[in-house]
């Protein structure tokens, strides 16, 4: 497939001896795991990990499941996001991780037609051509998909190419899809951008959420967060929801759905059967 091929070598892979800043700054282990992420791209090894996200008054429902890449390495064992996401991110290697959980989603969405599904992206994928052929074509071949599909930007990258993010977002607006801003609160938030960007759903950081309901000082956080997305018009959800204690504090201080190890781990074999069309009201 095209967005597997190899990037094109800049002048400082075909000199050794000039060296450019970021190849500086990654240490020898780094670049043994981004070419072990490149190999497995580029063999399809890689599977798309789905995880409920469920109502915070009736958590038997599912209002939605997120889609999580998972890239294996020759033992077919699942090489942890961690190691490299944080340098993936600035390279086309990101661009081409957000191609592969992009297609595997909406295979998964195509197979099971009302399901409702979120995927991550980088905002730095809307200008990325194959990226946006991929759900072009999937959009142009099954348009219904569009009213089932969520797109993920972390705040950070969302904050980073506004101008280049605001005209895709009102784009595909119009065919359906909902955008949810992730990591909502853990970082820096230009509050005018986000509400020219106006997006419909934030997810509260897990950072944030975790023993939300013993610290006084993370109930004032998340409290804040709450208040900001309410305020901005968005739907909140809450991440990393690990504890009865959690889920019920989150409830009360007025989160609409939950995500977390509680309510079921991500996995790759999901029972698609378990979702419910009780869709909250945050799209189309």
């Amino acid at each position: 497939m095209s967005y597997l091929k190899e990037p094109r070598k800049s002048k400082f892979d075909r000199d050794p001896a000039t060296a450019s800043p970021l190849d500086v700054a990654i240490s020898a282990q780094d670049r043994e795991t981004l070419s072990m992420v490149t190999s497995a791209l580029s063999e399809r090894r890689m599977r798309l990990a789905f995880q409920p996200v469920v109502y915070a008054a009736d958590p038997k429902i599912i209002g939605f499941f997120e889609g999580f890449i998972r890239l294996l390495n020759l033992r077919d064992q699942v090489i942890p996001a961690r190691d490299f996401m944080p340098v993936a991110e600035m390279r086309q290697l990101g661009r081409e991780i957000d191609c592969a959980a992009l297609q595997l989603g909406l295979m998964a969405m195509q197979r099971n037609p009302n399901v409702r599904v979120s995927i991550n992206m980088s905002a730095r994928s809307v200008g990325y051509r194959p990226w946006l052929d991929i759900l072009y074509r999937a959009l142009q071949e099954t348009p219904r998909l569009g009213s089932n599909l969520i797109l993920e930007i972390n705040e950070a990258s969302a904050l980073q190419v506004p101008d280049v993010l605001k005209p895709f977002m009102a784009e595909m607006r119009e065919r359906g899809i909902v955008f949810a801003l992730d990591d909502f609160g853990a970082g820096m938030t230009s509050l005018r951008l986000l509400e020219e960007m106006d997006f419909e759903i934030a997810k509260i950081d897990g950072s944030l959420v975790k023993n939300v309901d013993r610290t006084g000082e993370g109930k004032s956080a998340v409290r804040a967060a709450i208040a900001m997305a309410q305020q901005l018009g968005m739907y909140v959800v809450a991440e990393a929801v690990e504890t009865e204690g959690e889920a019920t504090w989150l409830r009360d201080a007025g989160v609409g759905c939950l995500q977390g190890y509680l309510f079921g781990p991500p996995t790759v074999t999901p029972d698609f059967r378990a979702f419910r069309h009780g869709r909250p009201d945050f799209g189309a």
